[in-house]
Order: C-alpha cells, then structure tokens, then sequence
C-alpha cells in the first residue's frame, strides 16, 4: 500500500486560508493550531505557514493586550489581488514605454551605418590608420633610448649618483681620520682592515665624465 503524499506549502496555504474564509473570525495561534489538523495541516507546521500568509498580507495579524489575533476575509484577499494586479499593469506598461524608447534609440543609432561601398571604403581607411599609427608607436619605441627627455633624465639620475657617492666617500675618510685620532695604537690593525673591505691607497672621489653629445638624437 502506498504511503500517502503530505500536503505541499500552498496546498496548506490554501488549507489554513479556508480557515479564515469558513468562520471570518479572530483566532489565537494556539486555536489554529488545533484547527490545522482538521483540515491535513499539522499542528508543528501551522505557525509557519500561517506567516507566510501574514508575509503575503493574506493574513493580518494584531497583537491585543498580551495576545496576538489573527485574521482573514475573503474580501481582503481580493483587494490584495487586485492591488498585485494593478502592480503588475503599471509595471508592464512601464516597461513596454522603455522597450519602445530602446527601439526608437537603435533605430536612430542605425541611420548611417548601412551597409555602401562609401562606408566600407571609410572602415576600409580607418583601419589603414589604425594599423599605420601601431607602426609608428612600435618603431617609437625602438628609439626610445635616444629620446631627449629620458636623455635628460636619466644625465640628472647620473649626477645624483655621482654626488651621493662622493658623499660616502667623504663620510669613509671622515671615519679613517677618526679611527686613526683615537685608536693610534691598532694603527696596524686597522690598514689591514680598510685594505679587507676596499679601501687602498688609491681610495678616491670619483670623477664625472661628460655626457656624449652623439647620445642625443635631434
């Protein structure tokens, strides 16, 4: 034998509205609770259900005192449609008024671009130049080593760096004279130490040659 099929949520809806519609009174929930089964509703699920009526302002719902009532007529469900309905109308005409003002807009964006030999000849020329000017951006960049802004630019790195290095070199023979001032006794120790990390007899400001004027494209 088979096992029989339990209600779905809107057939118990429509189970628990029936409710309402039959007597038109006020119930408590715990009064609905023990009606829902009556009517194939269980009793657990009658408090959800009866929500999702009062979600849907199928059902209102009222606290009085410290009690909460709820209620439904069948002339209230049928403004609630009809308002749904009314919804409905107003935004389907809103959006036939939209559909034909993009219509009217891809009609208008569609006058000149028809299909001739004078526009086929113009797409034709524009991508000739489209083409033609990545040509000459790529061939720009080939020589953009001779260019004379980043000539320029890159003489003035050249000189900071120049001068920021002679600027330690002054800060390591400050330090020697220092170390030799006040440590005269590890006089010794100290040439083998300068000798370890670089710094020999021929130890010195370092000279700035001149930049090559053939480096500059005109």
């Amino acid at each position: 034998m088979s096992k029989k099929r339990g209600l779905s949520l809107e057939e118990k809806r429509e189970k628990m509205l029936q409710i309402f519609y039959d007597s038109q009174d006020f119930f408590l929930l715990k009064e609905l609770e023990k009606l829902g089964p009556r009517k194939g509703v269980i009793s657990q699920s009658v408090k959800d259900v009866v929500q999702s009526l009062v979600d849907d302002d199928l059902v209102s719902k009222e606290k009085i005192g410290t009690s909460v009532y709820f209620w439904s007529l069948p002339s209230c469900a049928g403004n609630q449609l009809r308002n749904v309905y009314r919804k409905l109308e107003s935004d389907l005409q809103t959006s036939k008024n939209r559909l034909e003002e993009l219509t009217e807009q891809s009609n208008a964006l569609k006058k000149g671009r028809e299909e001739s030999e004078e526009r086929e000849e113009a797409l034709a020329q524009l991508k000739a130049i489209e083409l033609k000017h990545k040509e000459l951006k790529d061939e720009m960049v080939q020589y953009a080593d001779n260019d004379p802004a980043a000539f320029e630019a890159m003489k003035n790195a050249i000189e900071d760096a120049h001068a920021a290095a002679n600027r330690w070199t002054d800060n390591i023979f400050t330090l020697r004279q220092w170390c030799s001032n006040n440590f005269p006794q590890a006089k010794e120790q100290l040439e083998n130490l300068y000798k370890e990390v670089g710094i020999t007899d021929d130890f010195d400001y370092l000279e700035l040659s001149p930049a090559p004027l053939s480096s500059v494209v005109d």
